[in-house]
Parts: C-alpha cells; structure tokens; sequence
C-alpha cells in the first residue's frame, strides 16, 4: 500500500491511478455542500493556507467537545459526493487542492478538473465511520462551525494512516465510469434477453 504525506506536490499525486490503495498522514480539510457554497463566493484567505496542496473530505462527522475545549472525531464516514459535482472542480483550482475523498464518485466535470489541476478522487469505503475517526490524530481547528453547524462546517484535521482507494486519476480514468458502463450494457444484454 502506498503512503501519501500531505500536503503533497503535483507530481506525486500524477503518479497515482486508478486501483492504488494509499493511506493518507497529514493535514486536510472537511466540506459538505454548505462549505462548497461559501468556498466559491469569494476567496476565503483563512482557509486557503490548510487547502493548497492537500485534500477535501466530504464527510459529516460527529465530533465530542471535551472540557478543556479540545474536539476529537468519533465518526468519521465518508458522504455521497456527487452532489458537489457542479463545484468540485472548481473548489479544487481555486484553493489548488490535490484531491477529495468520499464515497460514491463524482461526474465528468470532477473528472476534467482532476486532470486539468493534477488532482485524484479518494474513495473512502463507506460504513466503517469509527474506524476512519480513528485515524483522524487531531482538530487543529474548525471554520464556520457557528454559521453551518457541526456536519457542514470546516474541520482542519490531522490523519494518520487514512486508507483510500484511487478510483478517478488525473489521467482521465474513472473507475465509477467504467462500473457504470459495464452494468448499463449487461442490463441491456439482460433485457435484450427477457424480451
């Protein structure tokens, strides 16, 4: 399995494709909808510095504040990412992110923009929240949590040994593509078969 370090270069996440396992150990960002929103109505200079280089993460997390303070992620489950499809690419050039994880893939613009900003879609595998929370080592801190609440704001988190599955490059392959074409054309065979 490979190990990404974020933040990353360019050519480091070029050299990914589709099928490579890789944990992920370093800084990255959460975003939902609410965040993809705000993200692209102006420039947001407090969260650029966290973004360049690194990665998004749909995920609403359920997060436990402590006494002194502090958060930690309790859950930390992967959301349906294509409804970010009509922004992702766009988030990505502007903040100049390396990739997203979630879970689901996303569509052809997402697709263009990977390859356009040298970046890569990580499918994080659904359903195993607690364990993905456990990699995540830190909040270091959290943007918009009054504004959007706790599963929409923007959590800065640290993660060590985050798993995820390359399955759209910044080469053009989608995985999420080919599954789609593959079942369309063994339904057509099927009802082609019934009739």
């Amino acid at each position: 399995m490979a190990q990404l370090n974020l933040p990353c270069d360019e050519a480091k996440i070029r050299a990914l494709k589709v099928g490579d396992f890789v944990e992920l150990s370093g800084r990255m960002i959460t975003g939902r909808d609410a965040a993809h929103h705000w993200l692209l109505h102006g420039f947001r200079e407090e969260v650029a510095p966290f973004m360049k280089g690194s990665l998004i993460y749909h995920v609403g997390p359920v997060v436990k504040k402590h006494e002194d303070g502090h958060y930690t992620f309790v859950a930390a489950g992967p959301t349906t990412s294509a409804r970010e499809e009509p922004f992702q690419a766009d988030v990505i050039g502007k903040y100049g992110l390396r990739g997203v994880i979630g879970k689901g893939g996303m569509g052809p613009k997402t697709l263009k923009g990977l390859a356009e900003h040298g970046a890569v879609y990580f499918h994080a595998v659904g359903g195993t929240a607690q364990v993905l929370a456990q990699a995540v080592v830190k909040v270091e801190q959290v943007f918009q949590l009054k504004e959007f609440g706790v599963p929409e704001a923007l959590w800065v988190i640290q993660v060590k040994d985050f798993p995820v599955v390359v399955t759209m490059d910044s080469h053009g392959s989608s995985l999420h593509a080919e599954v789609e074409k593959a079942s369309k054309a063994k339904l057509e065979q099927l009802l082609g078969l019934s009739a």
